[in-house]
């Protein structure tokens, strides 16, 4: 458990780097018969800084905790991409797409832990 808690700690910090906006993270541990531990979800301002984000995760997890995601998927357009490491899957929005879809609010019982953005 702690090694997840790592991960997503490092995502966080990726995104910070990259000034991605509204950090929230879903805790889906007391769940029965999720797909994952943790959801990490932010968004940035144009697909440019999604693209860039995402690739700040992904350079950062691997780096720093020499682990690797399972897929991206999305980077062409970089509009919404998800980034699954199996136990934290992360999904990185434009505002708009993340207002549409707004899946930090799918999992009702679920702990959210807001982060505060970094200017």
């Amino acid at each position: 458990m702690k090694e997840v808690q790592e991960l997503v700690e490092q995502i966080v910090s990726a995104s910070q780097e990259k000034k991605a906006k509204n950090i929230v993270v879903i805790d889906m541990t007391k769940l029965p018969g999720t797909i994952c531990q943790y959801f990490v979800i932010c968004n940035g301002d144009t697909p440019i800084q999604v693209a860039a984000i995402s690739e700040e995760i992904k350079d950062s997890v691997k780096k720093e905790m020499k682990d690797s995601p399972i897929s991206i998927d999305g980077l062409a357009e970089s509009r919404w991409v998800g980034i699954d490491y199996g136990t934290v899957i992360v999904h990185v929005f434009i505002p708009e797409l993340r207002e549409f879809y707004d899946i930090e609010h799918l999992w009702a019982d679920a702990e959210l832990k807001t982060i505060p953005d970094i200017d």
